[in-house]
């Protein structure tokens, strides 16, 4: 697999809801992870596009040389694919995995086409994907590496993210480098397990309001122990 991790290269996540909140946030950034540049910006979660004051603020800090590329993520596939468009971004970031691959038909084919890279997020789909009881007992249960392996075996993936919280997930992640590409016939399986953890989904009970507040709630207590940790953000590219 010719797709390698890059090590070293200090990226940060903005969520600024305002053009003149986007500086401050990536400058607490640079102070906190002491370096001088951001190689990669991220407006995250711009479900609604990118409006003028934000992009101009965004460039700006690309043009003093404080950021060297911008990302945008989203969730809204419609969205991606018109801020695939905007020649500002080096990159689209979007949700791919085998349970939800519908990016492939719509922000892939965009990005290809203005020479966007894709990087994908939630591989193993918060760690559903490795759930043995979603899926049938004709299909044996993916590694952590194998989801991996799938997102990165599409052509138009350049980078995948994953978040491990232990040194062996961290090793497993690794080690879809080493076991390379998936074949059609490991495709085709990943596809089917993919389908099943989704019907799997939709036939359990849905969360009720109160299932949210308990999850806040503990986000929260473990924020106010713990502060913004490697583990909490792992939670969301899983």
């Amino acid at each position: 697999m010719t797709k390698t991790f890059r090590a070293g290269s200090p990226s940060v996540k903005s969520f600024a809801p305002r053009a003149w909140m986007l500086r401050p946030s990536v400058e607490l950034a640079r102070l906190e992870l002491g370096i001088d540049t951001v190689d990669i910006l991220c407006l995250a979660h711009r479900n609604d596009g990118v409006d003028g004051p934000t992009l101009r603020a965004a460039e700006e800090l690309v043009s003093r040389g404080l950021v060297r590329s911008l990302v945008v993520s989203a969730h809204d596939p419609t969205t991606l694919v018109s801020l695939a468009h905007s020649p500002e971004f080096a990159a689209l970031m979007v949700r791919y995995n085998a349970a939800h691959r519908g990016a492939a038909n719509t922000v892939f084919p965009a990005a290809q086409a203005r020479g966007r890279s894709v990087i994908a997020y939630t591989a193993t789909r918060w760690g559903s994907l490795l759930d043995r009881a979603a899926l049938p007992a004709t299909e044996p249960p993916p590694r952590g590496s194998d989801c991996y392996r799938f997102v990165l075996s599409h052509p138009t993936v350049t980078t995948c993210l994953f978040g491990p919280k232990s040194e062996s997930e961290m090793m497993e992640a690794l080690t879809s480098l080493e076991r390379g590409p998936m074949s059609a016939e490991e495709l085709a399986w990943m596809t089917r397990v993919g389908d099943a953890v989704r019907l799997h989904r939709r036939r359990a009970p849905p969360l009720g309001v109160r299932d949210y507040a308990r999850h806040a709630l503990e986000m929260a207590r473990s924020i106010r122990r713990r502060g913004v940790t490697e583990d909490l953000l792992s939670r969301f590219n899983r």
